[in-house]
């Protein structure tokens, strides 16, 4: 059987929340994030390391807001810093080779069938689908597009001289829901009071100025230096693809507010399970239906084993998978996690079929 060998998160379940108002001003695309259609929505709390908030703070400081409406999903965000440089211009590249700003989205909170997009200074995108994450074995597809996609880019200073009086870049990118909500659970656009689980992501390179030009800075031995990962929602792992962990994104039809709602903290009981069989399965060949064995080694498992028994978690296993389920009363429904990691909720009628 394949080794999962991917690293827990440090962090436990507290994704950050955010109310996206409905758009109430004309909307015209120049990557200007600070014009009246955005004067409504709040900016997002400033990104963190992708590995939590109490790692080295980042040095240039990020953030980004959102609006909706009847058609679009709009984002826009804006990066500080002095440090503006980027050369690829081919769609669908790696993007990330360059400083870049990234969006993640997964419409229905199950971790599997999720959108990445990322574009650098210069304007040039990769949107790619991903029918689950990397170590579930998932395989993204670079040939999707999200139809109808806009973006822009404003820049206070010039791209690519380090001579130039540089303060920030500006980004405004707007995505259909037509291009989104075929992943959602029913296959339409958001209603007020409904959430995608979403996450922002800000690649940054070290750099140093050589012959007036920045350089991607290396190690002793020449190798270029890891690049920064700071982001909205952190994942406690120096991974982005853990979409149980990405923020709680709210659309709102004014100020009203949302909370993240009881199921999603029964899923986080049954995630853990999922990691800790995955652990397990690594060292013994299979998965069990044993708690106390899956607990056996992890910080926090008495406390973990206590939210099982309450609430009355199953575990069935196979040669070579697992179903984990519990119900959750104050949503009324069935929740299940299997060895993929996808997390399906059923109303009590359909868990009877």
């Amino acid at each position: 059987m394949k080794k999962w060998n991917m690293d827990l998160p440090r962090i436990d379940f507290a994704p950050p929340v955010y109310q996206c108002r409905r758009a109430t001003r004309p909307f015209v695309l120049d990557g200007n994030v600070e014009k009246e259609f955005w004067s409504d929505a709040p900016y997002t709390d400033l990104f963190v390391d992708i590995e939590g908030a109490d790692i080295k703070p980042p040095r240039c400081r990020t953030r980004a807001k959102m609006l909706w409406d009847d058609e679009n999903l709009y984002f826009g965000a804006v990066l500080e810093g002095d440090e503006i440089w980027g050369h690829l211009t081919e769609r669908d590249c790696v993007i990330f080779y360059d400083n870049d700003f990234e969006i993640f989205i997964d419409p229905d909170s199950d971790t599997h069938q999720y959108f990445e997009y990322e574009m650098n200074v210069k304007n040039t995108v990769w949107d790619l689908f991903l029918p689950k994450p990397y170590r579930d074995g998932g395989r993204p597809l670079n040939g999707w597009d999200i139809h109808g996609l806009r973006s822009a880019v404003k820049v206070d200073g010039e791209i690519n001289n380090p001579d130039a009086q540089n303060k920030r870049w500006m980004v405004e990118v707007v995505m259909p829901f037509a291009a989104l909500y075929e992943m959602a659970q029913e296959k339409r656009p958001p209603k007020a009071g409904e959430y995608y689980r979403v996450n922002f992501s800000r690649v940054q390179w070290d750099v140093d100025v050589i012959d007036g030009k920045y350089v991607k800075r290396t190690d002793e031995e020449g190798r270029v230096l890891p690049e920064n990962n700071w982001v909205w929602a952190p994942t406690g792992v120096i991974n982005i693809h853990y979409p149980e962990l990405w923020g709680f994104v709210f659309f709102t039809e004014g100020s009203e507010e949302y909370e993240i709602p009881a199921a999603e903290y029964v899923s986080w009981e049954l995630r853990k399970l999922y990691y800790y069989e995955h652990v397990y399965c690594d060292s013994h060949g299979r998965f069990t239906e044993d708690i106390e064995a899956l607990a056996a080694g992890h910080s926090g498992a008495d406390a973990w084993k206590d939210a099982v028994r309450r609430l009355d978690v199953h575990v069935e296993t196979v040669s070579h998978g697992f179903e984990a389920y519990a119900f959750c009363p104050e949503a009324d429904r069935w929740l299940m996690i299997r060895e993929d990691g996808l997390l399906t909720v059923y109303t009590p009628e359909e868990w009877e079929m």
